[in-house]
């Protein structure tokens, strides 16, 4: 009992991690851009590193702002990178600019290997350390990047979703990528450096990936990944607390494992319940085009 006053702020750091990466997760498994985090936090660190050999504090808001505008190039390339045709894929783009950014990263640290400790910690991160006033600055941000979402939410679902109707409609798919992107940046560089890339990365896409297992429509994909992502989180630091195990790793194996028992319910419950429910939808789109034929 001693110690739940200590995991409160870690716990409440955790939930607002949830509530912004599960939103941000259904549009990056539907872009199918799934490690477009771990590369925006690659070309943070990268920035981080530049700060650092141009004699900036790496904890300052100098640090900050650096590898905040790394991650807007980075929004940019991503953006621009989107084919019309779709020939290249855009993940393809990301995964180069993960190693371009990893090995820049690298000969960087080699002028400044007094500072790479810093580095570590920005990118795995330590949840238990984080403070009162850390959480409330995060939700903050969050809170204002969540608002920045909500207002454009049609169009961001509509590009994610259906990138060739946006386009019908005239819409710029460059620009609100870039948005997209940039808005994704601001989150990444403050989460990476509160929990690390392998916590942002499963907040980020498991509570996506097991609320599709139930789900086809956004608003019930977001309850189910908001509800479990806010389960697991109070597993992971309660097993962390039982076992003496480190918070962050604790709850991505929590996620791994909560993962897996969804989809053995899926395959055991609901998989012949689907597969019909589709199946019928499909008849019956096939049905109504038969119709209008008829009709014209």
């Amino acid at each position: 009992m001693e110690i739940l006053p200590f995991l409160l702020w870690p716990f409440m750091a955790s939930l607002i991690l949830t509530g912004i990466h599960a939103y941000l997760g259904v549009h990056v498994v539907e872009r199918g851009v799934i490690f477009v985090d771990l590369a925006l936090a690659q070309i943070a660190a990268l920035g981080a590193t530049i700060a650092i050999l141009i004699g900036m504090d790496p904890h300052g808001p100098g640090a900050y702002w650096l590898s905040l505008a790394f991650t807007f190039v980075g929004a940019a390339i991503f953006a621009f990178a989107r084919t019309r045709r779709g020939h290249i894929p855009q993940e393809a783009f990301i995964g180069i600019a993960y190693a371009v950014a990893s090995a820049a990263a690298i000969l960087a640290m080699s002028k400044a290997t007094g500072e790479t400790e810093h580095l570590k910690d920005m990118l795995v991160g330590n949840i238990l350390a984080v403070s009162r006033h850390e959480v409330a600055k995060t939700a903050i941000l969050y809170g204002a990047v969540g608002l920045f979402h909500y207002i454009f939410r049609h169009k961001f679902l509509l590009i994610s979703t259906n990138p060739a109707e946006a386009e019908r409609r005239g819409m710029s798919i460059r620009f609100w990528d870039f948005l997209f992107y940039a808005s994704f940046g601001f989150v990444v560089t403050s989460s990476v450096a509160i929990a690390g890339v392998l916590l942002v990365f499963c907040y980020l896409i498991v509570p996506s990936v097991g609320a599709m297992l139930f789900a086809e429509r956004v608003g019930r994909r977001l309850a189910i990944g908001w509800t479990m992502g806010t389960l697991v989180s109070a597993l992971g630091v309660y097993f962390s607390v039982l076992w003496d195990l480190p918070t962050g790793a604790t709850i991505v194996c929590t996620f791994g494992a909560v993962l897996v028992t969804m989809f053995l319910i899926h395959i055991l419950f609901f998989r012949g319940r689907v597969a019909p429910l589709l199946e019928g939808a499909a008849v019956a789109g096939k049905s109504e085009e038969r119709i209008l034929q008829t009709r014209q």
